[in-house]
């Protein structure tokens, strides 16, 4: 199933109605590739719609994430940012505490281990995150 099927189909199962406003946010979070915050977000939907307002935004990502369609992420500064999970794999991500870049790693053998201390400890994973903090190369010296 798409992005756009699976939210309009969780959309739908909520009792809300499909609207124009909701298919332009939904067409900008699916083209934008990086890690986003409502007020960016809102940002990048004000270039091409200066009709829809924050709070529209703001709700529809609460929808994007509530349906699957999103994730939130926290960096530890205090903002929730947001990344489409369509056509991306599970990821990682290593975060410079002083500038803020953030790096999407995919580590097989990682992986592994994590699967074998689940495993070991008889644990049924869910879902998992790492996030590694840091300084990046450009900000370490």
């Amino acid at each position: 199933m798409d992005a756009r099927t699976k939210f309009y189909q969780f959309v739908e199962r909520q009792g809300l109605r499909h609207t124009g406003q909701r298919e332009k946010i939904l067409t900008i979070v699916l083209a934008t590739e990086k890690h986003v915050s409502a007020q960016e977000l809102y940002d990048l939907v004000q270039k091409k719609h200066k009709e829809i307002g924050y709070a529209t935004v703001s709700r529809t990502l609460k929808l994007l994430a509530d349906s699957g369609v999103c994730r939130i992420v926290d960096f530890g500064d205090g903002v929730h940012r947001y990344e489409h999970q369509y056509g991306h794999g599970h990821h990682d991500h290593l975060i410079c505490t002083k500038c803020g870049m953030v790096a999407e790693i995919y580590s097989e053998e990682l992986e592994e281990i994590q699967s074998k201390l689940v495993k070991k400890h008889g644990f049924v994973q869910t879902r998992h995150k790492l996030d590694i903090f840091g300084l990046c190369s450009k900000c370490k010296t």
